[in-house]
């Protein structure tokens, strides 16, 4: 029966008491708050980081969407908290909340649409109003699969992303192009991570999405507000 303890606390980040705890790494938790206008792909980024997989009718997110997934480091365990915001004007209210206790904050812009990437500056801004520079925040320029109907150079990404001193990667989340890199960056970048390395051992150990006929009044953690 004691055998059993260390594998429960691995799974569910508890039990740090039990037997068997003080050779276990702590379960660090950070929050990541993705951000962006409509249809940049945000949601396409997550799925493709959690599932691996690309959907390709666009359905727009209601309010947050919140989905956890463990990464393995070094030294230790962490817990990557994903929070999917809306982009559409009517839920921005909502957005300052959940940016608050943020330990990143991902900014997406679709590289075929000049508009999105103009806006980034006031999502960044939005996040530093609520964070300071307490955060971690990183620039994505999404759909590089589409350069052909590219409106946003690469250059002109990395220099946007330099002079508001945050970190840059374009990705396309339809091929899977540097979704699994921006988050080993992420990761790296998280406090106390900074000379960390990320295993390529990696798994989704949970899953909340709100149904589609939540009405916002289940858990924080399934919020579609």
């Amino acid at each position: 029966m004691a055998l059993t303890a260390p594998k429960a606390t691995v799974n569910t980040g508890a039990g740090n008491g039990k037997a068997g705890a003080p050779s276990i790494p702590p379960l660090a938790k950070y929050k990541l708050v993705f951000l962006g206008d409509l249809s940049v792909g945000k949601t396409a980024i997550i799925t493709r980081f959690m599932y691996d997989s690309f959907d390709t009718q666009y359905v727009a997110t209601i309010g947050i969407d919140f989905l956890s997934k463990t990464m393995y480091l070094e030294d230790r365990t962490v817990r990557l908290q994903l929070w999917d915001t809306a982009g559409q004007e009517r839920f921005r209210s909502l957005i300052p909340s959940y940016i608050r206790d943020s330990s990143v904050a991902v900014v997406v812009y679709d590289i075929t649409k000049r508009a999105t990437f103009l806006n980034t500056s006031k999502w960044i801004e939005d996040v530093r109003s609520e964070r300071g520079d307490d955060v971690v925040i990183m620039l994505v320029g999404n759909k590089s699969d589409k350069s052909e109907e590219r409106q946003v150079s690469t250059d002109e990404g990395e220099e946007h992303a330099k002079q508001e001193n945050v970190l840059f990667i374009e990705t396309s989340a339809k091929l899977g192009y540097n979704i699994k890199t921006l988050f080993r960056k992420l990761a790296t970048a998280l406090p106390g991570m900074e000379n960390q390395t990320v295993a390529t051992d990696e798994r989704v150990d949970l899953k909340l999405q709100p149904s589609p006929n939540d009405d916002g009044q289940g858990e924080e953690s399934s919020c579609a507000c």
